[in-house]
């Protein structure tokens, strides 16, 4: 009896041997493939980071070459240079791509109003035809408008990768231990409702607009 008590003793041992084995196989292949997807996301991140960095350098340029255009609408030019600074404001780690929404809806917001801004200059460019010839101008918008299908690229390859990596710590058995060595969802980027129309453009050469009620 006392023979087949250790037996048994013995095989659970095994058994809890073999489990804490399996256990610690499936959970460093899991940390190494988390590890993995992570950095695919930030890397991905760090491309969004350089288009949008890309886009940004181009401005002072554009600025310069259309300011020397005859009563080139000041509001536009101060628009557009305020719209940088604010971008310039928003300090998210150009290395790791943010896990807080709330920092990275900041960060769109911010991009958001420079493209704005960005589109109703070359929209009223469209009105002088000197900046029309002008070749410097012309070259400065193909690169702007290279740069922002750029943009949408590493936009869509991001949310590509975080999809990868949100979907491996959510699911089992990578669920059960990644959030205590640190990997937690990262968020996409979000196509805003009403992005597909594009903005308003408002023209304002010193003639003021008869906003009053038909009568």
């Amino acid at each position: 009896m006392g023979k087949y008590i250790l037996g048994c003793l013995g095989l659970v041992v095994i058994v809890i041997v073999a489990l804490i084995i399996l256990g610690f196989a499936i959970g460093t292949t899991s940390y190494n493939h988390m590890v993995g997807l992570k950095q695919g996301v930030d890397a991905q991140w760090a491309e969004v980071q350089n288009q949008y960095q890309r886009r940004t350098d181009l401005i002072p340029n554009l600025v310069q070459t259309v300011s020397g255009a005859a009563n080139f609408e000041k509001s536009t030019l101060t628009e557009i240079t305020q719209a940088r600074a604010s971008v310039g404001q928003v300090k998210i780690d150009p290395s790791q791509a943010p896990s807080d929404p709330a920092k990275l809806q900041q960060f769109e917001q911010a991009q958001s109003s420079l493209g704005n801004a960005l589109s109703r200059l070359l929209v009223v460019a469209e009105r002088y035809p000197d900046l029309k010839a002008n070749q410097g101008f012309l070259d400065l918008q193909a690169q702007l408008e290279g740069t922002e299908n750029r943009i949408t690229t590493a936009r869509n390859h991001f949310n590509e990768a975080a999809q990868s990596y949100n979907t491996a710590v959510q699911v089992f058995p990578t669920n059960l231990f990644a959030a205590s060595f640190g990997f937690t969802p990262r968020p996409y980027f979000q196509a805003k409702e009403g992005s597909d129309v594009p903005p308003p453009v408002h023209f304002d050469f010193n003639t003021p607009t008869n906003t009053a009620p038909a009568h």
